[in-house]
């Protein structure tokens, strides 16, 4: 018994380059960050906190003695929202209060546990007194 098979045609020249915006470089594309209001400065004195909302995530602005930082509002835990618990302005740290793990609010890594995984941390930035937080 004889089998004949067609002949797999050679792809055209066109097939296997990617044509891009210039020049045929490839462009890498970026997330571009935005700057989202949280509140007045006023609004968020020593020892405050403040929850934002962005999409589906929530960002827990806390002002350590002045200096204003932001990060993840959840547990690496159990999720347990981080802004409803204790601040300690002096250390910038924050308690879970479901089960204790401290955070550092500069780094967001725990400090005790049970929490050992670290929350994202938000760069902060204070435009004509406006408190914003920066996200992709």
């Amino acid at each position: 018994m004889r089998l004949d098979f067609a002949p797999i045609p050679a792809p055209s020249p066109r097939a296997s380059i990617i044509h891009t915006v210039q020049d045929g470089f490839v462009i890498p594309t970026y997330m571009a960050s935005q700057l989202i209001d949280v509140c007045p400065l006023s609004e968020l004195p020593p020892g405050a906190s403040r929850i934002v909302e962005f999409e589906d995530l929530e960002i827990g602005v806390f002002n350590c003695n002045g200096e204003i930082l932001a990060i993840e509002d959840r547990c690496s835990h159990d999720d347990g929202t981080l802004a409803d618990g204790e601040l300690d302005p002096a250390a910038c740290t924050v308690e879970c209060p479901r089960h204790g793990s401290l955070f550092d609010l500069h780094t967001g890594k725990p400090l005790t546990l049970p929490a050992y995984v670290p929350v994202e941390t938000f760069p902060v930035f204070v435009e004509d007194d406006i408190v914003k937080v920066e996200v992709e």
